[in-house]
């Protein structure tokens, strides 16, 4: 793999999967050190000046006030780091702290955060070596940016820590600030959660054309000129996967005449205003993290005039909100999917399907407490859509007196994303084996594929066997992308 080029330009999202999930390295263009030297014959100017530059050669945060000389301000930038790198708790996953690695030395090679280009060149060689510093998961209120986990990174630099490096860097004026006031570790986790949803909603489009046939629903709700009475782009979008995936059912053929039934149930019909109610959500916070990758997030800040200025762009808000926008959203599709779930698995609205889809009823209790553990995610999910961004709270002597709570919201997302995927492998699993049921009644093509694929790696109908690992290597066919790959048309 390639190395993603540093030049203090904006990353794209591409670059931060590759660094934080496909081990692509970095390495610093001619243009990022010069940016840097630039910004730092600001700061040292300022370092060298009478008058206190916050940040520079003062204290911080309620502490700003005392000036500090100059031959304590390398134990300033050690103090602040070692102070502020005060987390607890399980330790974050690796791609999270790369990309926050990644996303945070982007900002140094921008210019504006005043550090020398050795700061930056030691990030780069802690990135590419493959060590990721122990990052405990709890710590930060996303304002002044993620300052517990970028400490903690900021620890590993000065050689200090659990994965200190081998060559480290003595942080000199305003140098240890700049490594630690960012919002990179919540913009990291959700340029992470898009990624995947995007290819999760594109699979609960696949769930759901499969539990619409093994439900014996109908297809015509799906029809273009329906759903374009409501233009939404996303619901457009999830409409014309399910088309394409039902496309020349004989299932759906088979009950066109005599069927005494007037509308499916919400959990089938309104998939596309769902699913796309999400594919639109998803596109706004898209949009937002497009728009953090351009940011330079520091305080205070180097301008291209030589001015230093404190600024509030540390506050995670932006990416706070959409976050919690995403677990709403992931919640309600999960929960839709657990509906179409528990109808295929109930004999008095199954159409006719065995009790729990199981082999011998009674004897055997087919999928039904995969069911169950559907339902717990599908509850943990909706605890999960609470905003954390509405539940500030004043810090550092009141001087910090509204925090965005984003590292929550993020973090809080991941579980969601992760939950709704072991969701949707339930469905999956429970509508493939309805389908086998139906014979000799065939699904569509597509749908038929799909059920094949799931095959691959996990046994079809049969007397009770321990699901437990049928359902892992479920949720990791669908981590894979198994079934949009296995249903072989082309997907939104």
């Amino acid at each position: 793999m390639s190395d993603v080029v540093l030049t203090g330009a904006p990353l794209t999202p591409a670059d931060v999967l590759a660094v934080a999930r496909g081990g692509a390295t970095v390495r610093l263009a001619p243009e990022a050190l010069d940016n840097l030297a630039t910004g730092r014959a600001v700061v040292e100017r300022l370092a060298a000046a009478e008058e206190p530059a916050y940040g520079i050669s003062t204290g911080f945060g309620a502490l700003a006030t005392r000036h500090i000389p100059v031959e304590s301000r390398a134990q300033l930038q050690r103090s602040l780091v070692r102070s502020h790198a005060a987390g607890m708790g399980p330790a974050v996953e690796d791609e999270v702290v790369r990309a926050m690695m990644l996303l945070r030395l982007r900002t140094l090679c921008t210019g504006r955060t005043g550090v020398r280009p050795v700061v930056a060149e030691t990030l780069a060689a802690l990135v590419n070596s493959g060590v990721v510093p122990v990052v405990p998961e709890h710590g930060s209120l996303g304002c002044s940016g993620d300052l517990a986990p970028l400490s903690a990174v900021a620890l590993a630099l000065m050689g200090e820590g659990e994965s200190g490096v081998p060559e480290p860097v003595v942080l000199a004026e305003k140098e240890g600030l700049a490594l630690i006031n960012g919002t990179e570790g919540m913009l990291g986790m959700l340029l992470l959660a898009c990624a995947d949803l995007a290819l999760l909603l594109t699979t609960a489009d696949v769930g759901a054309a499969m539990s619409v046939e093994a439900l014996l629903g109908t297809d015509r709700v799906f029809a273009a000129d329906l759903q374009a009475m409501r233009p939404h782009p996303g619901q457009a979008a999830s409409a014309a996967n399910i088309r394409a995936l039902l496309a020349g059912s004989p299932i759906v053929a088979s009950h066109l005449e005599g069927d005494t039934r007037v509308q499916d149930a919400y959990s089938l019909r309104c998939a596309p205003q769902v699913h796309g109610a999400a594919r639109d959500t998803l596109a706004h916070a898209s949009a937002v993290a497009e728009r953090e990758l351009a940011a330079t997030i520091d305080n205070p800040v180097v301008l291209a005039d030589g001015r230093v200025e404190s600024n509030g762009n540390f506050h995670g808000a932006p990416v706070g909100y959409v976050c919690d926008f995403l677990a709403v959203a992931v919640a309600d599709v999960g929960a839709m999917a657990e509906r179409r779930t528990d109808r295929m698995l109930d004999k008095g609205r199954s159409q006719g399907l065995p009790p729990f889809l199981a082999d011998d009823p009674g004897v055997d209790s087919g999928l039904m407490i995969a069911h169950y553990t559907q339902a717990g995610m599908v509850a943990e999910n909706r605890r999960l859509a609470v905003p954390a961004s509405a539940d500030t709270l004043p810090t550092s002597g009141m001087q910090e007196d509204h925090n965005s709570l984003g590292w929550g919201a993020a973090r809080k997302l991941r579980r969601a994303v992760d939950n709704l995927r072991r969701i949707l492998a339930v469905e999956v699993v429970c509508a493939a084996r309805a389908l086998e049921l139906r014979a000799p009644l065939k699904p569509a093509a597509a749908t038929g594929r799909v059920v094949a694929g799931l095959r691959s790696v996990v046994p079809g109908v049969g007397p009770d066997r321990w699901l437990a690992p049928e359902l892992a290597a479920a949720e990791e066919w669908l981590r894979a992308g198994g079934p949009v790959e296995a249903a072989g048309v082309p997907l939104a």
